[in-house]
């Protein structure tokens, strides 16, 4: 694939959206060595952390006041993690807090060689900041697998609690005057947490509801690094719903005017696990009273406008336990309800498939700028949507494109607020064939792999544009003529063959 050029600027006609460009090669992370420390050009004048606990994974926002302390103007923001967290965090973005409309800044991942107790990411500012100037950064991302239920295992009925843990100082490179931390609570349970002692006057934390506020805390006399371990124990009566592979096509078809799409799931449950055998009775008891479970139930897809022919099928076969409501009038969203063959507990697996039909024409227009030239816009994920969220380790999503599409490029379209994929440059592509019945060339196929998203990623959008003349469009009907008329004149052959024995 080639960059971007003037793709952009048609995209952005086409669907006034402010569009960054991701990259079509993937991008290696730049190794650093053991010992390496940014230097000392920045200071965090105050630094207010926000965490989320609302859903199964855990979502942070960073909002800090970054003032350049150097002689130079300075453009690269280190921000470290803990080197056994590093992996788990998905879904990066930084943004000018004062001007969120101007868009994410570049961010890439660096790989410090081992042993080393911190990782980093690296902020590239669009424009060198002054000495002496300030910023203040958005830094918003969420931390998979990061929590951990207690106890490991429950019974069928019990309540569910999940721990989470972090230090009361946020990990930076940079000195920081003052911070604190803000924790929300699914709920008022909280039955255990940190209380810290000497890092500030009065109590600490404060509690307001289901917000629990560390600090603040005067740290400019602590060095960056320091950590001041806090654990905190909260009710989590819903499933931890992980997909560990989501695999998603999207098949483009010219010729049926269809956009069919499916997508296939390989979920668990990182919730408790059951301390004694299922119990069928039990279960029919808890639904019937509609009381909380840490078990899946049940997953609601919203489907857009105008979806039609959903199906369900996991490893068995078709699954008869699924409703769909279209939507009424047609202009709304539909719903596709699923409930899997059985509750999925803590620990419990399953795998299953769903895809449906839509109309090509709500997706793909023809470019302005020739009668050969595409572009279609798609989510990159759907998926279910449930309160408690869900976390994707992997997901591989693959556009089918017709037979003889070329010059295939895509882009992340790009708004405002945050939408749940990390930097182009952490999204690995590339453009392969797969052939399907009565090909010649295959159909091209561009694939695009990330991991660590979350379900926010469920408003992302791409554009993919390609070329695709009218001759390519009549490969596929020639070959089914020729296959036909080949077939017909060897019938034909054969008939008129003569096999009768004759006496000679």
């Amino acid at each position: 694939m080639r960059p971007f050029t003037a793709v952009a600027a048609l995209c952005g006609l086409l669907f006034s959206s402010s569009l960054v460009c991701a990259d079509s090669s993937t991008s290696s992370r730049v190794a650093l060595p053991a010992d390496f420390k940014p230097q000392q050009v920045f200071k965090n004048v105050n630094l207010v952390r926000n965490t989320n606990l609302e859903k199964g994974y855990v979502r942070e926002t960073v909002n800090v006041v970054v003032e350049n302390v150097d002689k130079q103007p300075q453009s690269d923001y280190y921000i470290p993690f803990p080197s056994d967290v590093f992996g788990k965090v998905g879904g990066l973005e930084v943004r000018d807090k004062k001007a969120p409309e101007k868009g994410r800044f570049a961010v890439e991942a660096l790989e410090v060689e081992s042993p080393s107790d911190y990782q980093y990411f690296v902020v590239h500012f669009p424009e060198p900041l002054a000495p002496s100037s300030q910023i203040t950064l958005g830094i918003s991302y969420f931390l998979l697998n990061s929590l951990t239920p207690r106890p490991a295992t429950i019974g069928q009925a019990d309540k569910q609690y999940l721990t989470y843990s972090f230090s009361a100082y946020t990990p930076s490179a940079y000195q920081t005057v003052t911070q604190k931390t803000k924790v929300k609570f699914p709920n008022t349970n909280v039955p255990d947490h940190t209380t810290t002692s000497g890092l500030k006057s009065g109590s600490d934390p404060e509690r307001q509801g289901t917000t629990y506020t560390y600090g603040p805390y005067d740290t400019a006399k602590v060095a960056p690094g320091i950590t001041y371990p806090i654990t905190l124990r909260y009710e989590f009566t819903r499933p931890v719903i992980t997909a560990s592979l989501l695999e998603r096509d999207l098949e483009v078809s010219h010729w049926g005017g269809n956009l069919a799409t499916e997508e296939r799931y390989w979920l668990r449950n990182n919730g408790s696990m059951l301390s004694k055998q299922f119990s069928r009775v039990e279960w029919t008891l808890t639904n019937y009273q509609q009381l909380p479970s840490s078990a899946v139930r049940e997953l609601k897809y919203p489907l857009k406008p105008g979806s039609v022919d959903p199906y369900f099928i996991d490893d068995i076969g078709n699954v008869s336990t699924s409703r769909y409501r279209p939507g009424k009038p047609p202009k709304r969203e539909g719903s596709l309800e699923l409930r899997p063959r059985f509750p999925i507990f803590g620990g419990w697996n399953y795998s299953f498939r769903v895809g449906w039909n839509d109309e090509l024409s709500t997706y793909l227009r023809k470019a302005a700028n020739g009668a050969d030239s595409y572009v279609l816009k798609v989510p990159f994920i759907e998926g279910f949507k449930v309160p408690e969220g869900a976390q994707y380790e992997k997901a591989v999503v693959r556009v089918i494109l017709p037979e003889g599409a070329r010059n295939v490029q895509y882009q992340v379209v790009e708004g405002a607020s945050s939408n749940g994929l990390p930097s182009s440059s952490q999204i690995q592509s590339h453009v392969s064939k797969h052939k399907t019945y009565m090909d010649t060339l295959g159909r091209t196929v561009l694939t695009l792999t990330v991991e660590n998203l979350s379900d926010e990623a469920r408003d992302s959008q791409i554009v993919v544009t390609y070329d695709h003349s009218f001759w390519d469009g009549l490969r596929k009907p020639f070959t089914i003529t020729a296959g036909m008329f080949a077939v017909f004149v060897t019938a034909w052959v054969i008939g008129n063959l003569d096999v009768s024995i004759k006496k000679r």
